[in-house]
């Protein structure tokens, strides 16, 4: 379904797939993608790298010949690549197929990606050196989880979604209120709208919560069948493990286990249970915002008529 100017009264209109990992949001897309003759514009922080592929459930080739795929496979793993480059990139994408009349269809789990391509980042700015280095030294000396606690009772918000081994981004908020006084989750919400370039269709997959679980463990097992732990091999004979990608989940519980910190049992213990975890974030993540119209990933239909309606 071809969209041109006249289907849209001020911003060019964007449809937006999202859920948790192993929620179906690939296959569901591929069936939308077919019935709108939309493209598709990956919102996963991890498949924008070439060489993770089976670890990041990545669309095959034979998927990606049913649909146009973009941002997909743009970064090599020691390349830098945060929410600012793809808000810029996928802006670009997007107002390309506007310009071609094709409906775009932003599928993916990173919250972040999806926040920033639509709403825009805020620019938290630098915090004074002095604030920096005592909220440094404070984790230095009370330790990660000590930080982790202050910041769930400064900032429930933030910290739900966060994980609590994120030590970058726990500094970075104890940081923001340091300075400011106020939660960086304050920041955040004011911040919303200001930057909208699209109108936007918010569509999210929703699973009773053990037939998320199944599905989770069938992808991990599925995962290692199909050659992960090969992957995870032959990534570590060319880039350090201390490489960002490499530091997902997933990957690093395999590289625990080769390098022989954790048996295999407890690898594939941590890996279910810090997946599991995962999707409970991005849940709280995309059930905080009211503008998603929640399905079961059966309900194509009901998906695709609302596409239809929203690009005709």
């Amino acid at each position: 379904m071809a969209i041109t100017p006249s289907h849209v009264a001020e911003k060019p209109r964007v449809a937006a797939l999202v859920g948790a990992t192993a929620s179906g949001k690939t296959a569901v897309a591929l069936t939308l993608a077919a019935g709108l003759g939309a493209e598709i514009v990956n919102a996963d922080s991890l498949q924008v790298y070439r060489e993770l592929n089976i670890g990041t459930a990545k669309p095959t080739r034979e998927e990606r010949a049913l649909a146009p795929h973009h941002l997909i496979d743009v970064a090599d793993p020691p390349e830098a690549f945060d929410a600012a480059r793809y808000c810029r990139e996928g802006r670009e994408v997007i107002n390309d197929l506007y310009q071609r009349g094709t409906p775009p269809l932003v599928v993916g789990g990173t919250g972040l990606y999806l926040k920033a391509l639509l709403s825009g980042l805020f620019a938290e700015g630098e915090p004074a050196a002095g604030v920096r280095d005592r909220v440094r030294r404070e984790l230095g000396a009370l330790g990660l989880p000590a930080l982790y606690a202050r910041l769930l009772h400064l900032d429930p918000v933030t910290a739900s979604r966060l994980h609590p081994h994120d030590t970058y981004r726990i500094i970075r908020a104890l940081e923001v209120i340091s300075a400011t006084g106020r939660p960086l989750s304050e920041f955040i919400a004011s911040h919303r709208f200001k930057d909208a370039p699209f109108q936007v269709l918010k569509l999210g997959l929703l699973l009773p919560r053990e037939e998320l679980y199944r599905r989770i463990d069938l992808r991990v097992g599925t995962m290692l069948k199909e050659g992960w732990l090969d992957e995870v091999e032959g990534l570590l004979s060319r880039y350090p493990p201390t490489l960002k990608p490499l530091q997902a989940l997933g990957y690093r519980h395999l590289i625990n286990y080769l390098a022989g910190r954790w048996s295999w049992e407890e690898a594939l213990t941590w890996l279910t249970r810090d997946t599991r975890r995962y999707a409970k974030r991005q849940f709280t993540w995309f059930g905080s915002d009211p503008e998603i119209r929640w399905f079961h990933p059966d309900q194509t239909a009901a998906m695709a008529t609302l596409l239809a309606e929203f690009f005709g």
